[in-house]
């Protein structure tokens, strides 16, 4: 009785924050420049804001000709400054955190710096803004009956004495939440940011699988295996057995149409809902507000001034970037950030498609850094991730994990594309496996389609099956277990695929 009283008092109060959300999606455009206003008059007096002299940028083509598209690297002379302790180099506010990332395309992990500004006008309240938009899309939502099971990552003072705390976002986050929110999670705080995956692991099911657990928030893979040692630790079928009121997984990170089957198989619960959530440790950038889902909605007032650059002129001496009036649906864009976190025109990395403009609607494409060209064939993990589903449902199969690189040009061969498959229910037909990936493929992507013509330039997919378990073996082995980490779908360059390779040895077959 007292569960549900609080559940409907909670989700009476979230509700009433939707016209928040009503109000960004219907005025995006101007609250994005009211952002670019305030975040140059507060980039003024710092270090960055001398150096690019922000004190004479007047317009949004100022801020262009003064400050220049950055990547990681090219920023990280600033950054090391605030590592050390140095204050307004790039926020005029200190910087007390910083998201350690997983380096999913460099093997260096990365710092973003987390300002309290970003944590609160973006992240938080972007949290608070998805649970108000998906009570007002479920009013009979129960979720507050019980907890939500969060997987995070660890949290410590960093290396350079100076008391500023890295780790993953989601630890940061997990250490600044309100406390009634606090109250309303599992496992504990404690238990949560403990930096061993393998000692967190067994610790987090002794404490979840004895909570009413209504909600999951996560990256599916890792999510994944956190519901597969629940079940076998409960010897239970599927996860309704161990949490009945189980209602919404909040997932993002990576793709989720390839775990899509195998989470209805072990939720086999028609009250179950899934959104997608675009959240980085860069910012909370768009979230799921339909309950059809397929996009998610572009959160253009949390802090966050957006450009985009189409991918058809990235890396090119004709780059440009655009603001978000000047974006168009059905094209690849690279996206940009400026934010209240102290990011000037950071490339993230993420390549966004809009399918909406009004209002502003995304879908992650895949990453600047993750796409496959090396024959002029432009992949991208989408068509990837697209084209595995529909194989796998042609063949009644599972595909757990995946990479790919190219197999390069030699004088007696043409080109492919080597994929390394991990199944969780193998395809008992491979070569209709294949056949049907890649003329998927081939349907998705004009440009994979010519390279493919008659094997002119690309041969066949080349596949290689390894064992269960070999990609979480290799993420281990790089120390890239739980948290926000991620398997790299597509590499230009062979390097993930020998290594993956190399540690399976003889045990793997190939077609």
């Amino acid at each position: 009785m007292i569960k549900n009283t609080l559940n409907r008092i909670i989700g009476t109060v979230l509700r009433r924050e939707y016209s928040r959300v009503e109000h960004f999606r219907s005025r995006a455009t101007s609250c994005q420049w009211d952002i670019f206003s305030r975040l140059i008059e507060r980039g003024k007096n710092t270090a960055f804001g001398t150096d690019h002299h922000f004190s004479s940028i007047s317009s949004y083509e100022d801020f262009c000709k003064r400050v220049p598209v950055r990547t990681y690297e090219s920023l990280f002379p600033y950054i090391e400054r605030c590592l050390y302790g140095e204050k307004n180099v790039l926020w005029d506010k200190p910087l007390r955190h910083f998201s350690k990332s997983s380096g999913t395309t460099n093997a260096q992990s990365k710092y973003i710096p987390i300002s309290s500004e970003s944590l609160s006008q973006c992240h938080i309240r972007a949290a608070r803004d998805l649970v108000s938009s998906y009570l007002t899309l479920h009013p009979d939502s129960r979720m507050f009956t019980g907890k939500a099971l969060r997987l995070g990552g660890s949290l410590r003072a960093n290396d350079f004495g100076t008391g500023i705390k890295t780790g993953d976002l989601s630890a940061i986050l997990m250490s600044n939440t309100p406390r009634w929110a606090d109250m309303y999670s599992t496992p504990c705080l404690k238990t949560s940011i403990i930096e061993d995956w393998n000692e967190k692991l067994p610790r987090m099911v002794e404490e979840v699988r004895r909570a009413d657990v209504t909600s999951l928030a996560g990256v599916p893979s890792w999510m994944l295996v956190m519901l597969n040692t629940v079940m076998e630790a409960c010897g239970a079928d599927d996860i309704t057995q161990v949490w009945p009121h189980l209602e919404l997984f909040m997932h993002g990170g990576i793709s989720f149409s390839p775990y899509r089957e195998i989470y209805k198989r072990i939720i086999p619960s028609h009250n179950m809902h899934y959104y997608e959530v675009y959240n980085a440790s860069e910012g909370f950038f768009a979230f799921q507000d339909t309950i059809e889902g397929g996009d998610m909605l572009l959160m253009s007032d949390h802090g966050v001034f957006y450009e985009f650059i189409p991918m058809s002129v990235f890396g090119t001496e004709r780059e440009y970037a655009l603001p978000l009036e000047g974006v168009e649906c059905g094209i690849n864009y690279a996206m940009v950030i400026t934010t209240n976190g102290g990011l000037w025109r950071y490339l993230i990395g993420d390549t966004v498609r809009f399918t909406s403009v009004n209002p502003y609607r995304i879908v992650i494409t895949g990453r600047t850094k993750q796409y496959i060209n090396a024959f002029g064939e432009e992949l991208m993990v989408e068509n990837a991730d697209k084209a595995l589903l529909k194989a796998s449902q042609v063949c009644n199969c599972d595909v757990a994990e995946y990479t790919a690189a190219p197999v390069f040009m030699e004088q007696s061969s043409n080109g492919a594309h080597q994929w390394i498959i991990e199944f969780n229910t193998p395809a008992s037909d491979m070569e209709l496996f294949i056949d049907t990936f890649d003329a998927t493929l081939m349907e998705l992507n004009s440009d994979y389609r010519a390279k493919r013509y008659s094997d002119v330039t690309l041969r066949r997919p080349l596949v290689n099956v390894v064992p269960r378990g070999t990609f979480y073996n290799w993420m281990e082995s790089r120390g890239k277990l739980g948290g926000q980490n991620k398997v790299p779908r597509l590499s230009g360059d062979r390097t993930y695929v020998e290594s993956i390779l190399a540690l399976v040895g003889d045990n793997v077959e190939s077609y």
